[in-house]
């Protein structure tokens, strides 16, 4: 059965937007800001800085950055 030409069009525009808001959702979750640590056993942990060990490790990190871009 042949599909109706406004069904193939309405799939097409859905299935644009629907990568659009996954692209962006991705977007947005990659743009904020967090921290992951490793530990000995192979864990891994990713630390949002809103709490306290993401805050200070986040501190911690940014210090590290800008005392390394004064050597270069």
């Amino acid at each position: 059965m042949i599909e109706k030409p406004h069904r193939f069009l309405l799939d097409r525009v859905s299935s644009y937007g629907e990568e659009g808001r996954a692209f962006l959702r991705r977007r947005r979750m990659r743009s904020r800001p967090f921290a992951r640590v490793r530990y000995e056993g192979g864990e891994e942990v990713a630390l949002d800085p809103s709490t306290g060990r993401g805050s200070a490790l986040s501190a911690a990190a940014a210090a590290l950055i800008e005392g390394d871009a004064g050597r270069v």
